[in-house]
């Protein structure tokens, strides 16, 4: 690590000024991006920083109010979660100066950007490890170096042979050469603060994605002490600093994370063929499903911030999990349920044009369709191209296209803040069409859907409700009629609509 780098970061720390909405409440919604799919700045084939910086008004349109960027900094990998220098910019990806300036044009647009923090293990190219493998096979046990990591002169379970020096590292990724970093030194910690500060305050991004929580120790009640010990690091650093972690778990364990005062946590259970919103669309009540789904979330997880997605670079794109290559209205109503069930929503890189993907990792991160000649090169190890849908440049040309639609759900979900952050009151619920009313600081609204594609839906309301706005899925619209002090509402099919009670 650039020690004076950091150094100097902690320097600036009373020097840099807190952004004004880091101080408020503010539910963002997420864009996850894989910088080398993404967009090619300089035509060398690989996503890139300026790349990105190149479509931050697209992304803004789109209506994402904040990014995650997958690992940037210096690897051997294509992935780049093996880092080799934690205050570093890979040279695929460009400079820390491109960083910054991404940074800076990302606040001008009031979008808000975090970084993926892979703190479980370093690659076995880091000065740290190199330093403490020579040290230990020049017998030398006491280099401060050998303290970073997880030696043992004893073989079994992940650990991995130091060649043939009698020493063996802790591996939990096996075959990564990622040895895992012994996060219960105090050294290894302060390095850390150090790195938290170098980023949250000379970079000046607003948080990280932390990587696989529940692999931090072996305990979890030790993974829970260490993020809170990050959080509250953070926040000593930056007030308001985002932090959402991954953990990839059932509910009940989901919950008792949220103990570290981490902001959020990745709704798996939400995400993928079998979670909530997938099957809830395959279900023959599929109404009735999701607010069975939605009870669940709701007990387990009561007065926390949810982080609901559906897919990311590890797993199946939605497209193929709905079944949806040619049904283009379920694909739509998707990414609608997902951007109105509330809390802060991830969107992954593609999902807004129905990009596919599945299998091998390089197939579910596959280069952003563009449509002007300037996608990227392929990720290695890439064995299945397809794609569903048009370009953004064709889909942008049409108002039916699924990136339209998404991006009127984005807006719809940014003119109703209570959507996102707000209390649910289901006011109705039957086998297809469901109601949810949400309340937060004396505003309310009704979210009206309708999960049958085919079926329209007729549903009568106590009080007079007045349409509010509506994203379109088919030709058909959404009406209200009053009669006798009720408000009968028509859901075409895979209808989307807010209501408001009328003045």
């Amino acid at each position: 690590m650039r020690r004076w780098i950091c150094a100097l970061t902690v320097c600036l720390l009373l020097l840099t000024l807190t952004p004004a909405w880091a101080e408020t409440k503010r539910i963002d919604t997420w864009y996850e991006i894989f910088p080398r799919s993404y967009r090619d700045s300089d035509g060398d084939g690989l996503g890139d920083l300026q790349g990105i910086m190149e479509k931050l008004d697209y992304i803004s349109g789109m209506g994402y109010t904040g990014i995650w960027l997958m690992p940037v900094m210096a690897s051997p990998s294509y992935h780049k979660y093996d880092v080799m220098d934690y205050c570093s910019i890979d040279p695929e990806y460009g400079t820390m100066e491109d960083l910054r300036q991404l940074t800076r044009a990302c606040h001008a647009r009031d979008i808000r950007l975090i970084l993926d923090l892979p703190l479980n293990h370093t690659s076995t190219r880091h000065p740290w490890f190199i330093q403490a493998c020579d040290a230990l096979k020049a017998g030398d046990v006491d280099c401060p170096y050998v303290d970073y990591y997880v030696f043992s002169d004893q073989n079994g379970g992940s650990m991995v042979p130091l060649d043939d020096s009698g020493w063996y590292y802790d591996e939990q990724f096996a075959g990564g050469n990622m040895p895992d970093l012994n996060l219960a030194s105090e050294t290894v910690r302060g390095e850390i603060a150090s790195i938290l500060a170098f980023y949250l305050q000379y970079v000046g991004v607003d948080g990280f994605r932390l990587d696989a929580v529940t692999s931090y120790f072996a305990g979890k009640d030790d993974n829970i002490a260490f993020l809170r010990w990050l959080k509250e690091t953070c926040e000593q650093l930056k007030p308001g600093s985002f932090l959402v972690g991954e953990c990839w778990k059932g509910l009940n364990d989901i919950a008792d994370y949220y103990a570290s005062g981490v902001d959020a946590f990745f709704l798996f259970p939400v995400s993928q063929a079998e979670g909530s919103v997938c099957r809830a669309l395959r279900a023959r009540r599929p109404g009735e499903m999701f607010v069975s789904e939605m009870d669940r979330l709701y007990e387990a997880l009561p007065d926390v911030l949810w982080a609901p997605f559906l897919s990311n670079h590890d797993t199946g794109r939605t497209v193929g999990s709905l079944q949806a290559r040619q049904n283009l209205p379920r694909a739509k109503f998707a990414e609608a349920v997902l951007q109105l069930m509330g809390g802060a929503s991830f969107t992954y890189y593609g999902e807004e044009i129905g990009m596919v993907g599945a299998g091998a990792d390089p197939n579910k991160r596959l280069p952003m369709l563009w449509g002007d000649g300037r996608e990227t090169e392929l990720p290695p190890g890439t064995d299945r191209v397809e794609y569903a849908y048009p370009s953004v440049e064709e889909q942008e040309a049409d108002p039916n296209s699924l990136l339209n639609y998404c991006r009127a759900v984005n807006a719809l979900r940014k003119a109703h803040p209570e959507i996102a952050g707000g209390a649910n009151r289901w006011v109705y619920a039957g086998d297809y069409a469901v109601i949810a009313e949400r309340s937060e600081d004396g505003v309310s609204c009704l979210v009206a859907m309708n999960f049958s594609g085919s079926k329209t839906q007729t549903l009568t309301l106590d009080g007079l409700y007045t349409l509010s706005d509506e994203v379109e899925t088919g030709k058909e619209h959404a009406d209200v009629l009053w009669q006798r002090g009720k408000t009968v509402l028509k859901l075409p099919p895979y209808a989307v609509c807010v209501l408001k009670a009328a003045e």
